[in-house]
């Protein structure tokens, strides 16, 4: 016992220096002056509550290696350089996530410079978070290469928070997940998917916000840093930020340890060989693995179900840190009651349960994935399969294997769906080992592709369904007819009216919208009618230069609109007089003779 005293009483002090430590270093680097700004800055009205990024669940807890690197040789502004070569290999960051940190606080610094964002914050952050993205499994655009997935909001262990983006995001059709290298809700990121703004950002410009791309959740997590006009130099309001993360002091000295270690010194290396964490605070359910993935739970804080904080301090109840009662810009207020800022005496909490040991049937013993169902599926283009690809996980006894999250995938280049426009979906067995994935839907583009369905976090072999969307027949038309008797006339040289022919479609009586129609001004033989080579011309509507007056005499790809009608482009004459023809046509046998009446010119 008297081991174990000592260990806590040393760590919290080595806690204490750090914090210390991260102040002064901060305080160094400040220009002349800069105090003054930051009291400035200080005295602007508190931001309203906002909802945090971590709800205050498990988080890796593992601490810099004793040892710090040595400084950096190159250093760029305030002495955060990070020089390529070797050190100690915690020092070492995938060059990719590095990227993207240094990108964030590059761009948060121009729009925001009061804020004064650090990358080794964000560095000390993505650490805690998934490890770095699973020490850098992205791709060379800054997307993991398999989801990084908190577990499930269900109000076991966690906070409940209902599916708040159709599954778009997490995969998780029922509750909502957090996702990615920086641990975002849904709801957080894009506010529920229901038109309002969140947090979500484009860090990479390809036009996109997702949270699964470490440039995109890198920007976004410095802004949320920086919100409320906080001077990140200032010790209380970096506090203040790193615990609206993560609403736990053992996590704010977690954070600021790594934080005041990379600062110290940091190296690059190839994506997918940082290294990888493995403890995590033992609150809840983690819903991590071996393979680095974190296990955090974050959450909604207007849900009002705080998740439950690892430590032994005391902040492991969904409390706040202590002695930061009401601050600005801390969601949670006083954190004294259920009621953000409330003032009432604490409600008490549940107190944190270990997750049971896992049954012989558990994810772990996953070691197979076996096809349930149709092996090829098929659809009409721009409808629903019939079918949604369905899988069992077994164990290596062949017995089913319940609560295994399996992960189907589709070619983005395909125009198909799941639900949420989502071309992933994560999806947890249920208790017979089946997993279904959501209703697809097939997109305008016929052709073939196939979906992928993989157990997350094991070894097991993919199982690959074939796909196949079919064009959609062309829409049948019947009957052709004008909608006005009015003659056509135009003089020699001169162009008909605006619109002078329009023309209405129907099938078998009803109305046929998108039927294909074509157009050609035809010679007068009864027998056999042919191209006109002289009077009525349409225009090439995609002609330039020289082309673009040149007569057209035929015009293809015409089609009707939602109600059955077609309205012909404009039609031009030459100097021939008399009385020409324009016959319209449908593959479905349909056809229409309209005349065309061309006046001599005056005086002629």
């Amino acid at each position: 016992m008297a081991a174990t005293i000592r260990r806590r009483l040393q760590r919290g002090a080595a806690s204490t220096a750090v914090a210390a430590l991260v102040l002064a270093a901060l305080t160094a680097s400040q220009a002349p002056g800069a105090a003054e700004a930051a009291a400035a800055r200080k005295q602007k009205p508190a931001p309203p509550a906002d909802t945090p990024i971590d709800g205050g669940s498990t988080y890796f807890t593992d601490r810099p290696p004793l040892h710090r690197p040595a400084p950096p040789r190159d250093t760029h502004g305030r002495g955060q350089g990070t020089p390529l070569g070797t050190g100690p290999a915690e020092a070492g960051l995938p060059a990719t996530v590095l990227a993207a940190y240094k990108k964030a606080a590059s761009a948060v610094g121009a729009s925001d410079p009061g804020c004064r964002l650090p990358w080794q914050l964000l560095a000390g952050i993505g650490k805690v978070e998934s490890g770095q993205a699973r020490g850098g499994a992205v791709d060379a655009e800054g997307t993991t290469l398999q989801p990084i997935l908190g577990p499930q909001l269900n109000g076991h262990g966690f906070a409940r928070i209902t599916d708040t983006d159709g599954g778009r995001y997490d995969g998780d059709l029922t509750h909502d997940r957090a996702v990615g290298p920086m641990q975002f809700i849904p709801s957080t990121w894009s506010n529920g998917g229901l038109g309002g703004t969140g947090w979500g950002a484009d860090g990479n410009g390809d036009g996109k916000k997702d949270p699964n791309n470490v440039f995109d959740a890198a920007l976004a997590a410095g802004r949320y840093l920086c919100a409320g006009g906080r001077d990140l130099s200032d010790q209380d309001d970096l506090d203040r930020a790193i615990l609206g993360y993560n609403n736990s002091e053992d996590y704010l000295r977690t954070v600021l340890s790594w934080y005041t270690f990379y600062r110290h010194g940091t190296h690059e290396v190839p994506d997918g060989r940082g290294v990888l964490p493995v403890h995590r605070g033992d609150a809840g359910t983690s819903g991590g693995d071996r393979t680095g993935r974190t296990g955090s739970a974050h959450h909604d804080h207007a849900s009002g179900a705080p998740g439950r904080n690892p430590g032994k301090d005391g902040s492991g109840t969904g409390k706040p840190g202590k002695g930061r009662p009401n601050q600005p810009g801390k969601p949670g207020g006083s954190g004294t009651g259920d009621t953000p800022g409330g003032t009432g005496t604490p409600k008490p909490q549940p107190t944190p349960e270990k997750p049971a040991p896992e049954s012989p049937t558990g994810p772990a013993r996953l070691t197979a994935l076996e096809r349930v169902g149709d092996k090829d599926l098929s659809a009409t283009a721009g409808t629903e399969f019939a079918a949604s690809p369905r899988v069992r996980a077994k164990d290596a006894a062949g017995k089913a294997v319940a609560g295994a999250p399996v992960r189907f995938a589709l070619p983005a280049s395909t125009g198909a769906r799941f639900p949420g426009d989502a071309t992933t979906v994560t999806v947890t067995t249920d208790k017979d080992g089946l997993a279904t994935a959501p209703r697809l839907r097939a997109g305008d583009k016929a052709g073939a592709f196939t979906i992928r369905a993989t157990a997350v976090g094991r070894t097991a072999p993919a199982v690959a369904f074939g796909v196949t969307v079919k064009a959609k027949p062309a829409p049948k038309a019947d009957k052709l007819a004008r909608t006005s008797d009015k003659e056509l006339t135009a003089t020699a040289g001169q162009a008909f009216a605006e619109d002078a022919v329009e023309i209405e479609a129907t099938y078998q009586g009803k109305i046929a919208a998108g039927a294909a129609v074509t157009a050609t001004m035809v010679t007068d033989d009864p027998k056999k009618p042919v191209e006109n080579d002289k009077g009525p011309y349409f225009k090439d509507p995609e002609a330039t230069g020289d082309d673009k007056d040149e007569p057209v005499r035929t015009l293809t790809g015409l089609t009707t609109d939602a109600d059955g009608l077609l309205k012909l482009p404009k039609i031009y004459t030459d100097m021939h007089a008399g009385t020409f023809l324009l016959r319209l046509t449908t593959a479905d046998g349909a056809v229409l003779t309209v005349k065309l009446k061309v006046a001599a010119p005056a005086g002629s």
